[in-house]
């Protein structure tokens, strides 16, 4: 059974786990997409159960953002751990994965209020759909439905829920605290990013493995590949808005540059240059409104001194860091999925 396909707005579920682990993973691990399949039409039935509301237009708008809400990449992840750490079912962890993909979905919407986003995955964005009062309620609404279902869970998986997104939170204020302000630097930039996207699906994983009562370094090893994993999903993520296919990404380029927040491309550009267009690149960073050829000139001076592909570089070695961590986990093709999909993070276009 699958949601009724008029309250989705993607691609089927079969197509979404094939494109996000890739041609070349499909055909390695083609006989796991039915099982994947299964187990994303589980969570997606508990979403569609738990975010009705006596106001329609507010299960409209909920349901509206969970339908442009991204991949679904996280229930994907956290039911592939439990399947490699032996689980003959996903149903115990399924309502806990419907709640971390409200809680990123939540996150997003409130993110496109900041950014003043227009669009998000190719459709409009939920302040441009629903405007900018409602965008936020739905936001809120999401994180209170996401509580409800962790609430089915022992105090400690609610208490790591509840403490992910506290450093979530706190990810968010000291990127707001460095926009436009390059002297932060690499460690600034990663304080944000652990905070921000990393411990969130590191809190995922290691609650997964709590639930199948896995041993210590069973639960240690998910919590250090989410975190690893985390951060070569972020660094790509923020290579792609600048390097990215706009199409490919649903939404357009250099949003980032736009709104001053400081990423790793941008830092590893400003730190290559030399004195003189080190100068220009700061300048131009700290514009509050960019012009395209303000945004072009930025990516060019990215080129010229090769700051792309070291940051490339640099989520690849984060992804294999994420691979090392797997060891502890029994071998199978489910660890084989989870270390393509830490790969997969590091090398995606989209």
């Amino acid at each position: 059974m699958t949601a009724p396909a008029a309250e989705r707005l993607e691609t089927s579920l079969e197509s979404m786990v094939v494109r996000t682990l890739g041609g070349s993973a499909v055909r390695d691990l083609a006989g796991l997409v039915p099982e994947l399949v299964r187990d994303l039409e589980a969570v997606d039935w508990r979403l569609h159960e738990v975010l009705g509301s006596s106001f329609a237009q507010l299960t409209e708008a909920a349901r509206y953002a969970c339908s442009t809400g991204g991949k679904r990449v996280r229930p994907l992840l956290m039911a592939a751990a439990g399947r490699a750490l032996g689980a003959e079912s996903t149903g115990p962890i399924v309502s806990l994965a419907a709640a971390f993909q409200l809680i990123h979905t939540a996150t997003l919407v409130h993110d496109d209020v900041i950014d003043r986003a227009d669009t998000r995955r190719g459709q409009p964005s939920m302040p441009r759909a629903f405007g900018v009062p409602l965008a936020i309620v739905s936001g809120d609404y999401l994180f209170v439905r996401a509580f409800e279902l962790a609430a089915e869970y022992p105090k400690s998986i609610v208490l790591r829920c509840g403490e992910s997104c506290a450093d979530l939170v706190e990810g968010e204020v000291l990127q707001e605290s460095s926009r436009f302000d390059l002297s932060g630097g690499r460690d600034h930039y990663f304080r944000v990013v652990e905070r921000k996207t990393a411990a969130i699906i590191a809190a995922a994983l290691a609650s997964v493995a709590e639930i199948y009562e896995a041993p210590a370094p069973r639960i240690d090893a998910l919590l250090a590949y989410g975190h690893r994993l985390g951060i070569a999903f972020q660094i790509r993520d923020d290579l792609l808005d600048v390097v990215g296919d706009p199409d490919l990404l649903g939404k357009p380029l250099f949003g980032d540059y736009r709104e001053g927040n400081p990423t790793l491309v941008s830092i590893e550009t400003y730190h290559r240059l030399d004195a003189r267009r080190q100068g220009e690149f700061e300048r131009l960073f700290q514009l509050r409104r960019k012009r395209t050829k303000h945004l072009l000139r930025l990516r060019e001076l990215t080129e010229e001194v090769g700051a792309a592909e070291a940051t490339a570089r640099e989520a690849t070695a984060w992804a294999e860091k994420a691979v090392e961590a797997l060891e502890p986990l029994p071998t199978g093709p489910y660890r084989h999925l989870l270390e393509r999909l830490a790969r997969g993070a590091a090398e995606r276009t989209s």
